[in-house]
Order: structure tokens, then C-alpha cells, then sequence
């Protein structure tokens, strides 16, 4: 399927990476360290933004059917409809393409899929991180074959540089370096979801 999103909103702000080594508490695990990238307070400031225009974006909709990819992007999501002053419902999709490791397997599969029907209606797919595009390329092509009546996407993140399928998000918040990431949410072989900023994982013995 052709890449129907459209690029329309505001420029996804620039990450910055902190190079200090954060080596203790949830930002270590057994063989590695996580250096800060992107901190709580950008993630904070740039989810205000984000908001705004997707209320600017969906202000006359009845209802906005926001689905979350399980399992990366359930901190993202708590924080979308937070700000979002529409009226929401939530529902989910789990996809799998990375299992336990640092690389996609690009193979898609669909562990649960939505509860509820969304034909005819306004859908917000909320992703954490887009990299070889393949799952949002599937999950874009499955849900718009459900003909909602307007299917948006957004992503936390997203890593260009990694890219084998065209799709880009109607809303990114950060573009990012191809560097393996976690925290907000995303983990590493479900390890480090509960961090409060996106770090970069770093392996000291590899170095």
C-alpha cells in the first residue's frame, strides 16, 4: 500500500544527547548503562505541542478513537489523552517485531487486536518509536482497510536513518540518531520502561 500520511504539522524538534554516563539505579542494567538522551522536561514541553495540534486537528470530531501499540508506547499514550481535551476513547493494538532483541525481525504479527470498531470513525494510532517502518506500514494498511473516517498517526520517536519502508508519521515528536533507546515506556528485553527521559543504551565492554 502506498504511504498515505502526510508530513502536515509542525517540525519534530531536535534530540539532544546528554554524554554523561548515568550508571546507577534504573539507568544500569547487568552489562550495560544508559546515557541520558532526551530529557523528562523536552518530552514534556514537546507533548504540549503535539497536543495542541492534534485538537486543533480533530476539534470537530464526535469522538477520537486513540489506539496504542503495546507495548513501547502505554507511558506516551497515558500522556496524549491527558492532554487531549476531546472526547476520547482508548483501545489497543499489540504488535511484535523486535521480541527480546536490539533488532527488527520485520516480521509483523498482531498479538491482540482492537475491541472495538472504528469505521467511520476519527483514529489516533500513537506509536513509541518508528524504525524500519514496517509495523506502522502494516498497521496503517490494516486499520485503513476498516475505512475509519480519518486515520492519523503519531510517534514518540523516529530514526529515519533506519528506514526500508516509506512511512512517516503525521506527528513525530523527536527524529533520533540510529542508536539503540529505552525509558518512557520502551524497553530493553523488558527492562527500563519505568525511566522518566530517553537514554541511549551503551555497552562499556564493547567500548
Amino acid at each position: 500500500m502506498p504511504d498515505t500520511a502526510e508530513a502536515r504539522k509542525a517540525p519534530a524538534s531536535p534530540a539532544t544527547e546528554d554524554t554523561t554516563g548515568l550508571t546507577g539505579g534504573a539507568a544500569q542494567g547487568p552489562d550495560y548503562v544508559i546515557d541520558e538522551m532526551i530529557s523528562a522536561k523536552a518530552i514534556a514541553a514537546r507533548l504540549e505541542e503535539l497536543c495542541r495540534e492534534i485538537k486543533q486537528e480533530f476539534r470537530e470530531t464526535e469522538q477520537l478513537v486513540v489506539v496504542g501499540l503495546l507495548r513501547g508506547s502505554f507511558i506516551f499514550i497515558a500522556d496524549l489523552v491527558r492532554e487531549i481535551d476531546l472526547p476520547v476513547e482508548v483501545d489497543f493494538l499489540e504488535v511484535s517485531s523486535y521480541g527480546d532483541a536490539m533488532e527488527s525481525s520485520r516480521e509483523v504479527r498482531i498479538l491482540k487486536d482492537l475491541r472495538g470498531r472504528i469505521e467511520g470513525r476519527d483514529v489516533l494510532v500513537v506509536e513509541d518509536i518508528v524504525d524500519t517502518g514496517h509495523t506502522m506500514h502494516h498497521v496503517h494498511h490494516l486499520l485503513e482497510s476498516r475505512l475509519p473516517r480519518r486515520l492519523r498517526t503519531i510517534a514518540l520517536l523516529d530514526k529515519p536513518s533506519r528506514r526500508e519502508v516509506a512511512f512517516k508519521a503525521d506527528w513525530t515528536g523527536f527524529e533520533i540518531p540510529d542508536e539503540f533507546v529505552v525509558g518512557y515506556g520502551i524497553d530493553y528485553a523488558q527492562r527500563n520502561r519505568n525511566l522518566p527521559f530517553i537514554g541511549k543504551v551503551r555497552f562499556p565492554a564493547e567500548e
